[in-house]
């Protein structure tokens, strides 16, 4: 029986995996459970492995060290990837005032924590490694613990205990306050969604179908080539063509001729739909099956682009409207459609609409690839690649003026901002970034899963002796304090002031305070992406914050 008492007991790791294993499945069942109509999810692993750290199960320290940090490099590197496409977009729709909104909820926290610190004598060491618990902001413990011990060479243990008993506390204050801004301004979720819906179908840059009639004198007898010079600041493509004279529709090519009252099919961007509109002609209503009438020659299919060499290119280059007598009508990315124009990058994943006969159609199927089953196969060397400059760009450290220690983004904040690069400009290096959307959840749940297991196994060992015998259970109120008073006012603000969608408002809340587990929360409970773009939007911002004011506030008091 020594095999059994080895395997619950031992060092080995087997020993470490088994425990792992144990609490991530154990956490994620009573996770399901719903108190209230509502369930903490993920988040339940954190407390799970707190009790078993409390009962006496261990994994070695750089054991669980390893697990916990790859755990949040996966994490975090997936949802970089995820929310990368439209990262870029979101910020210049509002990633001023998010950003604006989540340095207030730090400055507000450190605020806070002073006022405590002032008020009550608590060693301001202390108070800090509370701030950085209250905030789930691990990497602010490190910088911590790192400014204390280059200034006596010694650690403050009472920093990692104050992280670890407010840490717990703090999960689930993020979410509370998350609950309140729901429920004191009567948020209902399915208006929020369909507002979200709304905008989305707002967006300006989205292609959309407009049937036309040429009535424009300028344009009579022209080519479909020369309208497209005269109107070449925008997007827009002709697809079909009905003529006057003959009713006949047919695909429409470069030295097509317009006539008056020919009617023309065109797929454009909606900023510019006014313009073609104006310049063409008048509007028509004419359904999109009319395009394509039964006794057509022609089909119109979705083709995917499977083919790694195409990853990059630009849709111009590839000339198949030349070559092969179609017309591509709209490329969809990440659910938008956008108009396909000729300088448009191609993505791997991208779903081209493509108009023409079926044996031309089905040469360009063989030219972009088409195949599901090679879009499955996982590129794991971007993900790798990218996780290895990730941790390169968070080791390296900035200095700054008037700070004699060095800051870093750490192991969270580098592979975060590397992943957003990637997934949105890695096609210009040939880099394949597309991974489905099961792979990318895979990745992220396993991640999220391991760090909060491991997160909890560590503090579970003096958890108890440190609320009981060490004053821990006043920190973890005052650790209560800073987390939801900052972000009940920055909440109320962010609603009321701002109007934030409110499932944007919770990926603010989750990325001011950079709590992975809130950002799960937030993910299930919207049941879209609109909180990790908002997430990934302020966690750069908000991490560099957290590092710095962890690193200032112990160099103030002790330097």
């Amino acid at each position: 029986m020594n095999w059994i008492n080895e395997l619950l007991w031992g060092n080995g790791i087997a020993h470490s995996i088994l425990i792992l294993s144990v609490t991530i499945v154990a956490g994620i069942q009573l996770g399901r459970i719903k108190i209230f109509g509502v369930s903490l999810g993920m988040t339940l692993v954190l407390f799970t492995g707190i009790l078993l750290g409390y009962l006496g199960f261990r994994i070695p320290a750089d054991t669980l060290h390893f697990f916990r940090e790859f755990g949040l490099i996966l994490f975090v590197f997936s949802v970089g990837m995820q929310v990368g496409p439209g990262f870029f977009s979101s910020f210049k729709k509002g990633g001023v005032t998010l950003n604006m909104l989540a340095a207030g909820v730090v400055l507000l926290g450190v605020i806070t924590t002073l006022i405590i610190h002032f008020a009550t004598g608590i060693p301001a060491s202390t108070m800090v490694g509370v701030m950085s618990g209250a905030v789930t902001n691990t990497p602010g413990l490190g910088a911590a613990q790192q400014a204390y011990g280059d200034l006596f060479g010694t650690p403050d243990d009472t920093i990692a205990l104050g992280y670890a008993v407010a840490y717990p506390l703090g999960v689930i204050g993020i979410i509370l306050s998350m609950l309140f801004v729901r429920y004191a301004f009567r948020v209902n979720p399915a208006k929020e969604t369909e507002q979200i819906n709304r905008e989305a179908g707002q967006n300006n840059h989205e292609a959309t179908p407009v049937s036309l009639v040429v009535k424009n004198p300028a344009i009579f007898n022209k080519p479909i080539g020369e309208l497209a010079k005269l109107l070449k600041h925008r997007e827009f493509v002709i697809s079909r063509i009905c003529y006057h004279n003959t009713n006949l529709i047919d695909i429409v090519r470069a030295d097509t001729v317009l006539r008056e009252n020919d009617k023309i099919f065109v797929i454009t961007a909606k900023e510019d739909a006014e313009t073609i509109k104006t310049f063409v002609g008048e509007e028509i209503q004419m359904d999109r099956k009319q395009w394509i009438p039964a006794q057509s020659q022609f089909i119109s299919r979705r083709i995917v682009v499977t083919k790694p060499e195409l990853n990059g290119k630009r849709l111009g280059d590839l000339q198949l409207r030349q070559l092969h007598g179609i017309n591509i009508t709209r490329i969809n990315r990440s659910g938008v459609d956008l108009v396909a124009n000729p300088s448009l990058n191609l993505q791997l994943g991208d779903r081209l609409t493509v108009v023409g006969s079926e044996l031309a159609v089905n040469k360009v199927a063989e030219v972009l690839g088409n195949s599901l089953k090679r879009l499955n196969e996982p590129n794991l060397i971007a993900i790798f690649f990218g996780i290895a400059l990730g941790i390169i760009l968070g080791n390296i450290p900035f200095s700054l003026p008037g700070i004699p220690q060095p800051v870093k983004l750490g192991l969270a904040g580098g592979p975060l901002i590397v992943a957003i690069l990637i997934s949105r400009f890695g096609y210009r290096y040939k880099l394949i970034s597309y991974t489905t959307q099961s792979a990318n959840l895979m990745l992220r749940e396993m991640g999220i899963a391991l760090f909060l297991a491991c997160v909890g196994i560590g503090a579970g060992e003096g958890f108890v002796d440190t609320i009981v015998h060490r004053g821990g259970l006043v920190w973890i109120g005052y650790g209560f304090l800073i987390t939801v008073v900052p972000l009940l006012i920055i909440g109320t603000v962010g609603r009321c002031v701002y109007k934030l969608n409110y499932f944007t408002l919770m990926g603010l809340m989750a990325g001011s305070t950079t709590d992975p587990p809130a950002l799960a929360y937030s993910n299930t409970t919207a049941g879209n992406d609109i909180p990790s773009v908002s997430y990934a939007t302020v966690y750069p911002l908000t991490m560099f914050l957290r590092v710095l004011a962890a690193q200032l506030m112990i160099l103030f008091f002790y330097a």
